[in-house]
């Protein structure tokens, strides 16, 4: 039996387990995860977030990323104010600013006086071999906007690459989105070949949003911080938002900066629920 020494963290009730593979390396199934991600069986959690030596030199870690059903993936926007928070509170380092190698690039986290946490997501993309998105025409491929078939039901999505793909769409009432239903029919459609994350967003001002997500291989989670950075920037490049935008997600609220060209910085809180051990 292996024995494994965990965090339980949440960021706005997006929940994750982290573990600590600095000083040596961890071997875990898929299967593992799963176990492990139960939430009667298990510890439940959203995301697996993994903390390891960075091989590069201007980075001070590596973080990877795990999601419930297995499969790892690129970026998690709440995972990285936890991951901030967990190694400067246990002493992997004494920097308030710490730069991340990730799977997709570097971000930069920073941890403020206050406890809140600001993320340097770096910079979004929109072309769909950056999403990945295969476009229905070739007139579609240059849209600012994409017009998606999905069974009966025709949206209208926009799309973001915030380190992971983001498929965002207006609603008029999120209380009445049929989150569940459509976005897994969008999350697994044909044209996101690695899947997507969807994001339904509802235009409370210029100022605000309201927003639940759908994740990719999760389902709906209680806050998403790269989906709330996509339906800001979604938002903003369709001059329907100012550039400082709160986002209000069900398990709290982020505030997302951005404008043309430059980095989207996220700034939220985090939170640490206990440590345990887990054998498997």
């Amino acid at each position: 039996m292996n024995t494994l020494k965990f965090t339980k963290m949440h960021g706005l009730g997006n929940d994750f387990l982290v573990v600590d593979a600095t000083k040596e390396p961890i071997s875990w199934t898929a299967a593992n995860i799963q176990a492990w991600a139960n939430r009667h069986t298990g510890v439940g959690f959203d995301q697996l977030l993994v903390i390891e030596p960075s091989s590069n030199e201007r980075c001070d870690f590596k973080y990877r990323i795990f999601n419930a059903d297995g499969s790892e993936v690129e970026q998690c926007g709440n995972g990285a104010r936890c991951f901030a928070k967990y190694v400067t509170e246990h002493g992997l380092t004494d920097k308030k600013s710490v730069m991340v190698e990730t799977m997709r690039g570097i971000i930069v986290l920073h941890v403020l006086e206050d406890g809140q946490i600001t993320v340097d997501m770096g910079k979004p993309h929109f072309a769909p071999e950056e999403i990945p998105y295969v476009p229905s025409s070739p007139t579609d491929h240059d849209a600012m906007a994409h017009v998606l078939i999905v069974g009966t039901d025709t949206v209208t999505i926009s799309c973001v690459n915030m380190g992971n793909p983001h498929a965002v769409l207006l609603v008029d009432d999120i209380r009445k989105a049929p989150v569940s239903v459509l976005g897994e029919a969008i999350e697994s459609h044909a044209q996101f070949p690695q899947k997507v994350n969807v994001g339904f967003a509802e235009i409370v001002s210029r100022d605000e949003i309201n927003l639940r997500v759908f994740e990719r291989g999760v389902g709906e989670t209680q806050a998403c911080g790269t989906g709330a950075c996509a339906a800001a920037v979604a938002g903003i490049r369709h001059g329907l938002l100012n550039q400082n935008v709160l986002v209000n997600l069900p398990g709290g609220t982020l505030t997302i900066q951005w404008q043309e060209g430059e980095s989207v910085l996220m700034t939220g809180p985090a939170a640490e629920v206990y440590s345990g051990v887990l054998t498997y």
